[in-house]
């Protein structure tokens, strides 16, 4: 279908009705024509169509134009932004020579007119290559003969195309009758040209059927443009078609919808939306066990939405809240079970080890029996990442026989997670407890409050202190949560939170629970751990069968010792499944049905080990020392030097903490002043500039517990006398040289143990701690307590006190 021709210099105006104006002879044609270029499309002889002209832009053109009085113009089809600069070069050479039946100077001052295509021209000389474009010009004629039985045939061939086009678009047969007004449909020239301003095709591609005056070769490309056109216009059929199949269809069902909805109602078998959610929230509490208060204000609700018109606001958000309020488990407890002996095989099947931790859950568990029932509970898990904190909150809702939901508290910062949005709000929703509620849809579950040690705080407030309300015994039987603007009861929820430190939690948060450590893992555990749940677990995982892949003792106890060192078995686990991906790809390479994995084949399925065999360091001036830390506890060895004697002073090294640089001071001036005590050169400090380095220095080190090994360390630097044998201690040191109780005693034994020491130094206050660790950790370990640093003196460099050491 044609275009108007439009630019920032020609407009198309809407359809006007067609003047019919008889052909201009060839012999009355002027050999010189002004020129206007046309962007988009070129124009065609015989193509009758509004355009514009800007008389600003063009003045001189149409003065000139105006003076010819013959009213011939030659368009041509340059495609430029800017008309007025299109240069000679840009001008094709055929062009065609309109009439303008309106001469926009006289008739209409915005300089709209009606162009009828005369012929083509082709361009001689150019006589201005400036606005206004004037060219000398000749009028080439087309080459063929129009009786020729082929031309005959294409003609024949355009007007079934043309045929074919009509019913796809109704503008098509407007282009046609214009066409008929003016000529036959026996002159295949004009209906080649006609054909082709009918079509949507590109400039170019029109601008060559222009310049092809062959008329075979001109009807060959119509023809082609023609086809093109009509599959262009099929596919936007079918296009519209399906759009309105699919609209038509939502339209019937929407129909048939209401109509069956009126027809229901008549006939008293079907409610509207109103009804039918006012009977849901009442079939929904008819056997709930409410306070006075909830029933009263869930069925002050329910009124409201029974007289609200359910496409009003109020009715969307009165709905969403009787909906949560309905949902809460009112009244609705499980069964537990309160059988220790089940209790018992369940948290032995899951963990192994942990039996400190294992004993106080039976405790528990041991009271509600005897009551016959549990009330709720807050416990706090803490340990290092990967010991089975989490597990066992799953561990214990198993024994008792309860629901379980968790949800992790690390990074929240609004506290509206915890009460609730108020109403108010936009898309306002309950809080978390709430939510857990409706999800276990029993008012006794447990809930796992996970990382509580990570909550944060902002602007939004506080969910720390909003946690305060809810793990208070006292006070959690009456939670007002904000959306509802209820008492729920959580007072029979029993609450497991996990955490890896307690630095971070709030104090008055800590006041209110039980707090249960769990320390990390020996090798010995890691190993059974390892052949009992991991290694099965993996297996499963991966499809394998147990005969498939085995491994052996030997090569599970080098992964532990040789690649997973940290506390928890969360690493040990991630190996046991690389070694399971690798054997897989050698089971499939080697095409073998089974395949064992023993100590000489872990380096070549993990690779090298990142962890060697350590040997305590030794020498004058270096002590073990015993820390702890959020992965589990570790052997810190420190290291003292005389760097020269020039003049005194002391260096520290190490990344140290303010509270472990000021443990280092002490200890420094504890033995400056004690130095004839010890059997040490008294002048030895007055001249030497001592330096103290904790090793592994990108590592941050705090807390107090290392001032004990600082001041031995110093000692034997004094005494020139390096320790004999393995031993590492812990203790925080006084000026006046007391040992002060440190923290984190089961760690450090632990680590102590990983590293094969087995003499340690620790506090005397700490000598209840130590008796109340298992025997397999207590097993083997030589342990001296000692009251002050005197003691630690003695049993580091002097043999007689060992008989007061505890075995």
């Amino acid at each position: 279908m044609s275009e108007p021709q439009d630019s920032t210099e020609i407009e198309v105006e809407p359809a006007q009705e067609t003047q019919q104006t008889p052909a201009v002879a060839d012999d009355v044609l002027p050999d010189t024509l002004y020129l206007i270029p046309v962007p988009h499309r070129p124009f065609f002889p015989g193509q009758v169509q509004p355009i514009g002209i800007n008389p600003v832009e063009w003045q001189s053109t149409l003065e000139a134009l105006q003076r010819e009085g013959h009213g011939l113009i030659g368009l041509s089809y340059v495609d430029v932004a800017d008309s007025r600069s299109a240069e000679s070069r840009q001008f094709p050479e055929i062009g065609c020579a309109v009439r303008l039946h309106r001469t926009p100077m006289t008739a209409d001052q915005t300089g709209h007119f009606l162009a009828q295509g005369i012929k083509r021209f082709r361009i001689v000389r150019w006589l201005n290559d400036k606005p206004p474009y004037l060219v000398q010009v000749e009028y080439p004629r087309s080459q063929g003969d129009r009786d020729d039985d082929e031309i005959k045939a294409y003609a024949m061939a355009l007007i079934k195309q043309i045929r074919e086009l009509l019913p796809l678009n109704p503008l098509y047969s407007e282009e046609l009758k214009q066409y008929l007004a003016n000529f036959s449909p026996r002159q295949p020239s004009q209906l080649a040209d006609f054909s082709a301003a009918l079509t949507t095709a590109k400039g170019e591609q029109l601008q060559e059927i222009l310049d092809t005056l062959p008329l075979r070769s001109r009807m060959e490309k119509v023809l082609t443009l023609l086809r093109k056109e009509r599959e262009v216009a099929e596919l936007q059929g079918q296009i519209t078609s399906q759009v309105n199949e699919k609209v038509s269809a939502q339209q019937r069902e929407f129909f048939l919808r209401e109509q069956l909805k009126i027809i229901q109602k008549e006939l008293g078998i079907s409610k509207d939306d109103r009804t039918s959610d006012v009977e849901m929230f009442e079939d929904r509490i008819k056997d709930l066990v409410m306070p006075d208060a909830a029933a009263k204000r869930i069925s002050e609700e329910m009124h409201k939405l029974s007289v609200l018109e359910t496409g009003s606001a109020e009715y969307g958000v009165t709905r969403n809240y009787l909906d949560w309020a309905t949902s809460v488990p009112w009244g609705v407890l499980s069964d537990d079970n309160l059988d220790l002996a089940h209790a018992r095989t369940v948290l032995d099947e899951h963990h192994e080890g942990l039996e400190d931790v294992k004993d106080r859950i039976l405790e528990f568990l041991a009271v509600g029996a005897f009551k016959g029932e549990i009330a709720g509970s807050i416990l706090l898990l803490v340990g290092p990442p990967g010991v089975g904190k989490t597990s066992i909150g799953q561990s214990v809702a198993a024994a008792l026989g309860r629901k379980f939901y968790r949800f992790s508290l690390g990074g929240m910062r609004d506290e509206a997670e915890i009460k609730g949005h108020r109403r108010t709000y936009i898309g306002a929703m309950p809080g978390k407890f709430v939510q857990a509620l409706k999800e276990v849809e029993v008012a006794n579950p447990v809930i796992m409050l996970d990382e509580i040690d990570k909550i944060g705080a902002s602007y939004q407030g506080d969910p720390a202190s909003a946690l305060l309300e809810v793990l208070d015994p006292e006070q959690n039987g009456e939670f007002l949560d904000h959306y509802l603007d209820l008492r729920v009861d959580l007072s029979k929820v029993l609450f497991v939170c996990t955490a890896n430190q307690l630095d971070t939690i709030p104090g008055p948060l800590l006041d209110r629970m039980e707090t249960l450590r769990l320390s990390g893992y020996v090798a010995e555990e890691k190993l059974h751990i390892a052949k009992n749940h991991l290694w099965p677990k993996q297996l499963r995982r991966h499809g394998l069968k147990d005969d498939q892949l085995r491994i052996n003792d030997a090569g599970l106890k080098y992964v532990i010792d040789s690649y997973c060192r940290e506390a928890g078995v969360r690493n040990l686990e991630k190996q046991i499944a690389r070694i399971m991906r690798k054997s897989i790809v050698r089971l499939l390479d080697e095409k073998t049905k089974k395949l064992r994995v023993g100590k000489k084949d872990i380096e070549v399925l993990l690779g090298k080990p990142p962890f060697q065999a350590e040997r305590p360091l030794r020498g004058v001036g270096v002590v073990t020392g015993l820390a702890w830390t959020a992965m589990g506890g570790a052997t810190l060895p420190i290291e003292s030097s005389q760097v020269h004697t020039l003049n005194r002073g002391f260096k520290l090294t190490g990344r140290l903490g303010d509270v472990m640089k000021e443990s280092a001071e002490i200890a420094y001036s504890y033995v400056v002043a004690h130095l004839k005590d010890y059997n040490c050169d008294q002048d030895f400090f007055d001249m030497s500039m001592v330096h103290l380095h904790v090793p592994e220095g990108a590592t941050p080190k705090d807390g107090p517990s290392a001032g004990v090994t600082m001041a031995t360390s110093l000692v034997s630097l004094a005494r020139r006398e390096r320790i004999k044998r393995p031993l590492a201690m812990t203790g925080e040191l006084t000026l006046t040289g007391q040992v002060l109780p440190v923290g984190g005693i089961r760690e450090k034994v632990i680590a102590a143990r990983r590293s094969k020491i087995m003499e340690l130094i620790l506090p005397f206050a700490n000598r209840r701690d130590f008796e109340e660790l298992p025997d397999y950790l207590r097993e083997g370990i030589n342990v001296h307590f000692a009251r002050n640093f005197r003691e630690v003196f003695e049993f580091v460099f002097d043999d007689h006190r060992a008989d007061e050491s505890l075995h």
